[in-house]
C-alpha cells in the first residue's frame, strides 16, 4: 500500500519495472517519465488514479505498457503517440474518458491495443487504420460513437476485433473483408444498420461472430455459414430476414433469435453435429421440428425455439444420455403427446411448453428428472387428477411450478407438495447454498442466462433472467376443489402462490404464515369461507394480497401488512366489512368528524407527525418487496422506463466499483 515515490525518476537505468498486485493508490508520477532506458512498464492491478502523465510519450524504448484494471481517470495523452518502439499498450478496465487520441495512428510498430471498459467518447480515429502490425483491437464497453472507419480494412495482420458495447452507427464497411486473417469480429450492442457486407465471404478462417443487438437488416449471405469454420454464431436482436442459415459442422453456438426469420428448420441442421446452444426464439419459424433436435446426433444443451409458429408433435426421440439442460418450445402449436423419452434428460432444468395445444394428463414421469428446476405447462389442454403416489420422490429440485390455464380438476396435488424440496429450507432453517445468483449455462465462454414469464403480482412479467432463489407456484384457472392442504406450510422459500379462478373451498388455512418470503398470495375467484386471517399481517414481505370473489366474512383485519392493502384486495365478498371497504360492519360507530375542525394546531401537527411515521413503515415494507422484484423482473406491459434506467445505471456503476481481476501476465526480464 502507498504511492510510487517521484523519485523514481532518479533510476535512469532501469529497463522493467514491474508493480503488480501491490494495492498502489495516487497517481503515477510524471517522474516515470525520465526513465528512458525503461523497455517494460507494468503497473497493472493496483489501485491507481488519477490522470496519465503525459511524460510517458518521452519513453521512445518502451515496448510494453501494461497499467489496466486501476482506477485511472481523464484523457489518453496525445504525446503518447511518440512511444515509436511500443508493443503492446493495455489501458483497459479503467475510468478514462475523452477521446481516443489520432496520435495513436503514429505506433506502427503496435501489436496489441487494449482499452475497453473505460468511459472513452467521441468515434475511432481514422488513423488507427495506419497500424499495419496489430494483430488485436479491442476497444469494447465504451461510449464510442460514429461510424466504423473503413481504414480498419487496412489491418490485414488484425485477428480478433472487439467493438461491442458501445453506441456505433452506420454500416458495416465493405472494406473489413479484407481482413482475412480475422478470427473474432465482435460487434454486438451497438447501433450498426444496413446488410451484412458481401465481402464477409472472405472471412474464411473466422471462428466467431458477433453482431447481435444491432439494427442490421436484409437476408443474410445466400452462402449462410455451412461451409466455414465458425463456432460461434451470435446475430439474435436485429432485423434479419428470409429462411434460416444453416450453422457450419464446426458451429456449437447458434442464436439468431428476434429477427424475421421465416421458412421450415432444414434437415440438413443435423450436418452440424457440434451444435450445443440453438436459440431461435421469436421469428416466423414454422413446419415440424426434424428429429434429430431430440437424439444424440447432435447432443444439443440449450434448445430455445419460442415465440414461432412451430406445430406438429414434439419430437419422440430424446435419447439416454442427453446433455439437454433446457428446452423451451413455449408459444407455438406444438399437440400432444410429451414424448415419454423425455425422462432421459437427466440433465434437464428448464422446461417450457407454454401457450401450445397439448391435450393429455399430467406427464408424472417428469418427476423423476434430477436436476429439473423450473417446469412451465401453462395455457395448454391438459386435464384430470394429479395424483402422485405417496412412494415416489418426484422434482427434488423444483422451485418454478406454472401449471395455469389448463383443466386439471380434482383436490390440490398434497402429495406433490410436501415432495418439492426445491421450495424448502434445509435441515437447519437455512436454504441450500446455489451455485450461482442466477440460473446460467457457460459453454466455451459463452453464457445463456435462461428466461421465462410468469404471471407475477398480477400482470404478465418476463423474468429476463431466472433467480435460483425464486420459488413460485401458480394453479390458477383450472378446476381444483377442496381445501388448501396444510402441507403448504413446508415450503418455506415460497415467494408467490396463486391458486386463483378454481372452486376451491374452506378457510384460509393459518399455516400460511410460515411463508415468511412471501410476496404475492392470489386466492381470488374462488369459493373460500371464513375470515381473513389476522396472521396473514405477520407476512412482512407481502406486496401484493389478492382475496377477492370469495365467501369471506367478517371485519377485515387491519394488522400489520394487512393495512397496507386496497379495497381492490377484498372486493366480491359480500360478508367482508369495515377498512379499506366502504361499508361498515355491524355495531360499529359512526366516523368521528375530521380531527382538523376542533384540533389545535398543534394537536394537527403531532396528529401529522404520527401519520408520517405509519406511512414510512409502509413504505419501508414496500420497498422492500420492490427491491427483492426490481432485480429478476421486466414487466412486458408499462416497465417504467425511468426507473429501469436507473437500475441500469446502478448495475453499470457497481460492475465499475467491482472490475474483474485479469489474469497476471507473466513478463520476461529485460
Amino acid at each position: 500500500m502507498g504511492n510510487i515515490p517521484p523519485e523514481i525518476g532518479h533510476l535512469t537505468k532501469l529497463k522493467v519495472l514491474h508493480l503488480v498486485s501491490n494495492e498502489l493508490n495516487g497517481s503515477i508520477p510524471q517522474e516515470i517519465g525520465q526513465l528512458h532506458l525503461l523497455n517494460e512498464l507494468a503497473l497493472y492491478s493496483n489501485q491507481l488514479n488519477g490522470p496519465i502523465p503525459s511524460s510517458l510519450g518521452n519513453l521512445n524504448k518502451l515496448a510494453r505498457l501494461y497499467v489496466y484494471n486501476n482506477s485511472i481517470s481523464g484523457s489518453i495523452p496525445p504525446e503518447m503517440g511518440n512511444m515509436a518502439n511500443l508493443e503492446v499498450l493495455h489501458m483497459d478496465t479503467n475510468f478514462l474518458t475523452g477521446p481516443i487520441p489520432s496520435t495513436l495512428g503514429n505506433l506502427t510498430k503496435l501489436i496489441e491495443l487494449n482499452l475497453f471498459a473505460n468511459e472513452l467518447t467521441s468515434s475511432i480515429p481514422l488513423e488507427l487504420g495506419n497500424l499495419n502490425c496489430l494483430n488485436q483491437l479491442n476497444l469494447y464497453n465504451n461510449n464510442l460513437t460514429g461510424s466504423i472507419p473503413p481504414t480498419l480494412g487496412n489491418l490485414t495482420e488484425l485477428t480478433s476485433l472487439y467493438l461491442y458495447g458501445n453506441k456505433l452507427s452506420g454500416h458495416i464497411p465493405n472494406e473489413m473483408g479484407n481482413l482475412h486473417a480475422m478470427l473474432a469480429l465482435e460487434l454486438s450492442t451497438n447501433q450498426l444498420t444496413g446488410p451484412i457486407p458481401s465481402s464477409f465471404v472472405n472471412f474464411t478462417d473466422l471462428d466467431i461472430i458477433s453482431l447481435g443487438d444491432n439494427q442490421l437488416s436484409g437476408r443474410w449471405l445466400v452462402e449462410g455459414f455451412s461451409k466455414t469454420s465458425l463456432s460461434i454464431i451470435s446475430l439474435s436482436n436485429n432485423k434479419f430476414e428470409g429462411p434460416l442459415p444453416l450453422p457450419s459442422p464446426f458451429t456449437y453456438y447458434y442464436a439468431i433469435a428476434n429477427n424475421k426469420i421465416v421458412g421450415k428448420i432444414s434437415s440438413s441442421i443435423c450436418n452440424a453435429t457440434n451444435l450445443s446452444f440453438l436459440i431461435l426464439f421469436n421469428n416466423s419459424l414454422s413446419g415440424c421440428l426434424p428429429e434429430c433436435l431430440s437424439n444424440s446426433s447432435i447432443g444439443l444443451s440449450v434448445l430455445n425455439l419460442r415465440m414461432n409458429s412451430f406445430f406438429g408433435t414434439i419430437p419422440q426421440t430424446f435419447s439416454l444420455g442427453s446433455r439437454l439442460r433446457t428446452l423451451d418450445l413455449s408459444q407455438n402449436h406444438f399437440r400432444g403427446p410429451l414424448p415419454q423419452s423425455l425422462v432421459n434428460c437427466k440433465n434437464l432444468e428448464v422446461l417450457d411448453f407454454s401457450n401450445n395445444e397439448i391435450e393429455e394428463k399430467f406427464p408424472a414421469l417428469l418427476g423423476t428428472l434430477p436436476e429439473l428446476k423450473v417446469l412451465i405447462l401453462r395455457s395448454n389442454n391438459f386435464k384430470g387428477f394429479l395424483d402422485f403416489p405417496r412412494v415416489l420422490d418426484l422434482f427434488p429440485k423444483l422451485h418454478i411450478l406454472d401449471l395455469s390455464n389448463n383443466n386439471f380438476s380434482g383436490p390440490l396435488p398434497a402429495n406433490l407438495i410436501v415432495k418439492l424440496q426445491g421450495m424448502m429450507k434445509g435441515q437447519n432453517g437455512q436454504k441450500p447454498k446455489d451455485k450461482s445468483l442466477y440460473m446460467t449455462k457457460t459453454f466455451a465462454g459463452m453464457v445463456y442466462e435462461d428466461s421465462v414469464k410468469l404471471i407475477i403480482k398480477g400482470q404478465e412479467a418476463k423474468l429476463v433472467r431466472i433467480l435460483n432463489i425464486l420459488a413460485t407456484i401458480d394453479l390458477s384457472l383450472n378446476s381444483f376443489e377442496g381445501n388448501i392442504p396444510n402441507v403448504i406450510r413446508h415450503l418455506y422459500s415460497l415467494i408467490g402462490l396463486n391458486l386463483s379462478h378454481n372452486h376451491l373451498t374452506g378457510s384460509i388455512p393459518l399455516t400460511l404464515v410460515n411463508l415468511t418470503n412471501l410476496e404475492w398470495l392470489d386466492l381470488s375467484s374462488n369459493k373460500l369461507n371464513g375470515g381473513v386471517p389476522r396472521e396473514l399481517g405477520d407476512l412482512s414481505f407481502l406486496g401484493y394480497l389478492d382475496l377477492s370473489e370469495n365467501q369471506l366474512i367478517g371485519r377485515i383485519p387491519q394488522d400489520k401488512q394487512l393495512s397496507t392493502f386496497t379495497s381492490n384486495s377484498f372486493y366480491g365478498n359480500l360478508g367482508l366489512c369495515g377498512t379499506p371497504l366502504q361499508n361498515t360492519c355491524p355495531g360499529d360507530a359512526q366516523p368521528p368528524p375530521p380531527p382538523w375542525l376542533f384540533f389545535r394546531e398543534d394537536s394537527i401537527r403531532e396528529y401529522g407527525s404520527m401519520f408520517d411515521r405509519k406511512a414510512v413503515g409502509i413504505g419501508y415494507a414496500s420497498g422492500i418487496v420492490i427491491g427483492i422484484s426490481i432485480a429478476y423482473i421486466s414487466f412486458e406491459t408499462g416497465r417504467p422506463k425511468w426507473l429501469w434506467g436507473q437500475v441500469r445505471s446502478m448495475e453499470r456503476r457497481t460492475k465499475l466499483m467491482k472490475k474483474p481481476k485479469r489474469k497476471a501476465i507473466k513478463f520476461l526480464g529485460g
